[in-house]
């Protein structure tokens, strides 16, 4: 080794540590492998033997012996019993440089990366310094069942399989029964397990819905203002949306007349955001229209358990003719977001081919905490805790109604207030340019506020007055968060 190798191979490279015995058999490797890659060794020049670098760097035999299997093992040298180890003969050598050369050619993404290029970033749902945010879709920690979902996965962690193994695609068999009978109980859907597909939340639901009935080119039937993310996870297939208006009453499904289209998707038993409930008669005209166009019909029951001022209003998947319906639930409104354990019920003939799609995504979701809900609706528990955060959060409505009322009188109108976790609210009298001022001004005073104009088609809030509306969340606040809020809004809107 020349008095240039030997320097090279003393000096420790970038990040590399120094030990008060000697190198280090990765700051021999490090070293090694940049002179070969520089050069400084050629293709099919020796190394020194192991012991004789040993004996000059003063380290163990076996220190340098351990970086030159590193090396081998990379493809950086060949190695052979009883000889000098050599530069493999397939290296090519180049220069290090601290700007490595860049890409030819143009970053290049499928026609699907390129839809998602195009999307809008969502909003961040971390933890911010807000003192009180309106968020939607959040919940309260302090609702949660800690102690009995503790007990649930404490007893599915308990439980020894015979073998641990990839389980079913379309979920745990123990929580599609479970479901089964809570649906019948709680929504009358009647359907049998196998229809039933466990998903990781009602996002997955839709994304495996989107692959599997839409087309680049296909059109998709949206509600008009909608959830954003169903929009979009729809078009990202390349489909083009048809939005339709929505009133108090849900979906216009009369402007169906006339529409070509291979899905709808739906939220008749609480419309997001507006709050409206479809009628019968609009139900029946919805099914009829899926019939015609050989169409399915995505119905999102996302919040159905939250009903304050009339029973549940029973879904589509309840009527006669649903032979067209694909059913959608999920727990991140009664138990956690976090959890993300949704389902779909499927028409029969599409039991395979869900199976499979959901196969491919993921293999399955996480059965630890399907069999701890499986455990919650067995027992009964699962029912009692809607029951109980039904009433704390109509509690919650309850105070955040009057406070508006008492701050705001009729300057606004109230919508959507009969159901959910969230109300929307209309200034009267500030109109929409004054949107991005409003959420600005409320932002710079700890306060979040979210506008309806994103869920709209073309965020114009098309089909209303010229004015701002919110959409104010509540199920994650405490009273006096509510009350304190609502106070920091009247502010707000007093200084525009």
């Amino acid at each position: 080794m020349s008095k240039r190798q030997k320097k090279m191979v003393q000096s420790p490279g970038p990040g590399a540590s120094t030990r008060s015995h000697g190198m280090g058999a990765r700051q021999i490797y490090e070293a090694l492998r940049e002179q070969i890659l520089r050069g400084i060794y050629d293709t099919g020049s020796q190394l020194p033997s192991s012991r004789g670098l040993a004996e000059e760097l003063g380290v163990s035999r076996t220190t340098v012996t351990v970086a030159y299997e590193q090396l081998a093992a990379e493809g950086f040298i060949d190695i052979r019993q009883g000889a000098r180890p050599r530069v493999a003969s397939s290296l090519v050598a180049h220069e290090l440089t601290a700007n490595p050369p860049k890409r030819v050619g143009p970053d290049h993404l499928s026609s699907y990366g390129e839809r998602l290029r195009g999307t809008p970033r969502w909003p961040n749902y971390l933890p911010n310094p807000l003192k009180v945010d309106f968020r939607y879709g959040v919940l309260a920690p302090s609702d949660f069942p800690a102690s009995a979902w503790k007990r649930a996965m404490n007893a599915a962690m308990a439980q020894r399989p015979a073998r641990l193994a990839y389980d079913d695609p379309c979920g745990s068999r123990r929580l599609r029964q479970a479901l089964q009978g809570y649906l019948w109980r709680a929504r009358t859907v009647r359907c049998n397990p196998e229809q039933i597909v466990i998903v990781n939340g009602s996002q997955q639901g839709l994304d495996l819905c989107a692959r599997l009935l839409l087309d680049p080119g296909d059109s998709f039937v949206i509600e008009d203002p909608c959830y954003r993310m169903a929009r979009q996870v729809f078009a990202s297939t390349g489909a083009t949306p048809v939005p339709v208006e929505v009133d108090d009453h849900g979906m216009q499904t009369e402007q169906l007349a006339g529409v070509t289209a291979q899905l709808a998707y739906v939220t008749p038993s609480h419309q997001f955001p507006l709050g409206g409930v479809m009628p019968i008669a609009r139900r029946h005209q919805l099914l009829e229209w899926a019939r015609e166009q050989g169409a399915y019909v995505i119905e999102d029951d996302y919040d159905s358990e939250y009903r304050y001022d009339i029973s549940p209003v029973p879904p589509l998947h309840s009527l006669e003719d649903h032979g067209a319906v694909i059913y959608l639930g999920t727990i991140s409104k009664t138990l956690s977001p976090m959890l993300r354990i949704g389902y779909l019920v499927v028409p029969e003939e599409f039991q395979q081919v869900f199976e499979t799609a959901k196969q491919f995504a993921d293999r399955h979701s996480p059965v630890a905490g399907q069999d701890s809900l499986a455990s919650l609706i067995e027992s009964g528990g699962y029912e009692s805790h809607v029951r109980r955060v039904r009433r704390v959060n109509g509690e919650r409505r309850e105070v955040l109604l009057t406070t508006l009322k008492r701050s705001f009188s009729d300057r606004i109108t109230v919508q959507g207030a009969e159901a959910g976790l969230h109300v929307v609210i209309w200034f009267n009298d500030l109109p929409q340019s004054r949107e991005t001022a409003l959420v600005e001004a409320a932002q710079y005073a700890g306060l979040g506020l979210h506008p309806i104009s994103p869920l709209y088609h073309w965020q114009s809030g098309a089909g209303e007055a010229d004015r701002v509306g919110l959409v104010m969340g509540y199920s994650a606040l405490s009273i006096r968060q509510i009350e304190k809020g609502v106070e920091m809004l009247r502010d707000v809107v007093a200084q525009l």
